[in-house]
């Protein structure tokens, strides 16, 4: 099934994913699968992400705004820069700024990001994640 009406910051949240996969100068076969695969789970169509990763738009104002959402993007964030079972400095550092990006306070930025890199190394699921941040 085709979403055809994807929303904008759907479409901000593939440009991040891009963004980090490339962000350590080794984008690989394995997370471009993982990035037409999170947008196959969407209902996007690799033909709309293709459209959406050759027309980019402005991301800064299109800040994901409740938890639930923060935490999924964050998750699938988590899951391209683990792909190859290496966290490089640059990922690390891009992670932390979505991170603040997506507010979150200062002082709790590397600790969101060492839990959810430990998290995805050892396969929690999604809902496992949301239900620990959130409670």
């Amino acid at each position: 099934m085709e979403n055809n009406n994807i929303t904008e910051h759907l479409k901000a949240h593939f440009l991040r994913l891009y963004q980090m996969a490339i962000c350590d100068d080794d984008f690989s076969a394995l997370e471009l699968k993982i990035l037409y695969n999170c947008a196959e789970e969407r209902g996007i169509s690799s033909k709309n992400l293709d459209e959406i990763l050759l027309n980019p738009l402005n991301m800064k104002s299109l800040i994901p705004q409740t938890i639930e959402e923060k935490i999924d993007y964050l998750y699938d964030l988590t899951v391209m820069i683990w792909a190859d079972g290496i966290v490089s400095p640059n990922e690390y550092t891009t992670m932390q700024k979505y991170v603040l990006m997506f507010g979150f306070m200062e002082e709790n930025v590397t600790a969101i990001v060492d839990y959810l890199i430990e998290a995805i190394r050892t396969g929690k699921p999604k809902s496992e994640i949301l239900y620990e941040l959130k409670n």
